[in-house]
């Protein structure tokens, strides 16, 4: 998988002109829909076929800050996958010096557009099977 690369905009950025926390998560999410599209399941392909992936948690571990013009490397990973529910991992670092920037997961859960629960492996083995041989293997950097 390629990494997901993000320029920090100074919108992003706070009055002290470091990246609000927020924008960490939104990143997360840029890299999370990226990566799913380079594993041949976007979220369009997938809306199309009924799946509804809401996140149900997430959490950010701040490291080192960013500032406007910064370019942030994301590597994204599947940490773990369990017939209704996905952890995706996420490791952010500063392309100018390589300073883990944040680290993170978020976890997900597959339903229908009208809310009823998608036992992946029964109603979508497909992409059960792609994202099950991708889960387990651990963050891609050591």
């Amino acid at each position: 998988m390629q990494p997901y690369h993000h320029k920090v905009q100074y919108y992003e950025t706070d009055r002290m002109g470091i990246t609000h926390h927020s924008n960490y998560i939104r990143w997360m999410e840029e890299a999370r829909i990226d990566f799913l599209a380079q594993i041949g399941w976007s979220y369009a392909k997938m809306e199309q076929l009924g799946i509804l992936s809401p996140v149900t948690a997430v959490d950010c571990r701040y490291k080192t800050s960013t500032t406007f013009d910064d370019e942030v490397e994301i590597l994204v990973w599947v940490e773990e996958l369990k017939n209704v529910k996905l952890l995706i991992g996420y490791r952010m670092t500063r392309v100018s010096d390589g300073a883990e920037v944040c680290t993170g997961h978020s976890e997900h859960c597959f339903l229908t557009p009208s809310g009823q629960v998608i036992r992946l492996r029964r109603d979508y083995p497909a992409l059960y099977e792609t994202l099950s041989s991708l889960a387990g293997q651990g963050s891609p950097v050591a």
